[in-house]
């Protein structure tokens, strides 16, 4: 697991001369033999889990912009009506709740908005007509509807609805193709087991050449999680998704359950999965942007977390802290806590998987954000390769 990579790096004990030299000669021959090794051949198969709307898919999507080049025209058109869909939802959302949260339109042209809105079907239009986007723009501006998006951490609403309705007169143009960012933006929920593959090149002090990887990407909804253990076999490391933003949330298929919570409990269930003990475990805390928009507006992560409370006590380190980098740091507390509790045993013959020593390591990303994934999955594939040179004994 990864954990040998720590103890590879950790500082060893000096050595003569002549040591290092007989060291770093077998270095070289080990680097040599990797070259010839068939282990270079064997893809690095890692498995990307979280709950649903955490931004598993949207990282997938980004390799496929970091390593094969992105989306053609057509397939960028292919995305359209995801699009379309994701804008009908969020404004069908958006005036559903206007009565239910008990708020008043700004006007009666957008009270008569609202009536066009509710009479349409659930399915998008498969064209922008004019009325349609009159309609939608005049509610979008809405003084009312503002308000109630506000509140959209009181009801289920795309992330990407704000995204989306800003850039609405855009999108409806007659000769609209998706940019990158869109289709980064946009959401269509995973059912089954997804896949990508890509090469990424090998760093020489590695032994140079290429490294296939294998990523899968599994629904998050309660209901699809029984899948997971299809994809379990083999995998070398797992790259757990958590959305920060959601502290305030509570699921769309359980609204009485704390998205956060639902999160943390998840994650308890794969740090503790006896199928999953060898591999790397990499945590993205990730929409940590819109955290601190919700955090810059008022919200508090206290309202949902009392415990947070007694975490505010701790000593700050270099007086630096404000209240979203102690809102961060809270959440990755939550999550190193429970990498330190006990293992379960599930049957008397398993083995005490809390005597082995295994490592966790925690990355705050904007999964939409491309610069901020490169960044953060390149160091995660240093990670990985170097496990697989410990793996030779190389280290």
């Amino acid at each position: 697991c990864l954990c040998r990579l720590l103890r590879c790096l950790r500082q060893q004990p000096s050595k003569s001369e002549k040591e290092k030299e007989l060291q770093a000669v077998h270095g070289h021959q080990m680097l040599k033999d990797m070259t010839k090794s068939p282990l270079r051949d064997t893809p690095v198969k890692i498995l990307l889990l979280g709950t649903a709307e955490s931004g598993k898919t949207t990282i997938i999507k980004q390799m496929r912009i970091l390593h094969i080049n992105g989306f053609t025209d057509d397939e960028r058109r292919e995305k359209i009506p995801e699009i379309y869909q994701n804008i009908h939802d969020s404004i069908l959302q958006l005036v559903g709740q206007m009565r239910v949260l008990g708020i008043s339109f700004g006007s009666c042209t957008s009270e008569r908005s609202a009536d066009y809105i509710l009479s349409l079907p659930g399915v998008a239009p498969e064209y922008m007509n004019e009325d349609y986007c009159d309609h939608v723009m005049a509610l979008w501006n809405d003084v009312g509807i503002r308000t109630c998006y506000n509140r959209s951490n009181e009801f289920p609403l795309l992330d990407s609805a704000k995204y989306f309705l800003d850039n609405f007169v855009r999108i409806s143009d007659v000769e609209y193709i998706p940019s990158t960012e869109d289709i980064l933006h946009s959401r269509k929920i995973t059912t089954g087991i997804s896949q990508i593959s890509f090469r990424v090149p090998i760093p020489k002090c590695m032994g140079g050449g290429e490294q296939e990887f294998r990523m899968y990407d599994v629904g998050g909804q309660r209901d699809q999680r029984n899948k997971w253990i299809q994809v379990f076999e083999g995998i070398q490391a797992v790259l757990f998704l958590i959305s920060c933003s959601e502290f305030d949330q509570n699921l769309r298929e359980d609204p009485t359950q704390n998205r956060l919570q639902e999160a943390l409990k998840l994650f308890r269930a794969v740090w503790q999965n006896r199928f999953l003990a060898s591999a790397g475990l990499i945590v993205f805390l990730n929409k940590y942007d819109i955290m601190e928009r919700k955090i810059q507006a008022g919200k508090r992560i206290v309202d949902y977390f009392p415990e947070y409370e007694e975490f505010l006590k701790r000593p700050q380190q270099d007086n630096r802290f404000d209240e979203c980098d102690w809102t961060k740091q809270f959440i990755k507390q939550k999550l190193v806590d429970i990498t330190k509790e006990p293992f379960k045993r599930h049957s008397r013959n398993q083995v005490d998987l809390g005597t082995s020593e295994r490592e966790c390591y925690y990355h705050f990303t904007v999964a939409t954000d491309t610069r901020c994934i490169r960044d953060v999955f390149c160091d995660v594939q240093k990670m990985i390769l170097s496990d697989n040179v410990a793996g030779t004994g190389l280290c």
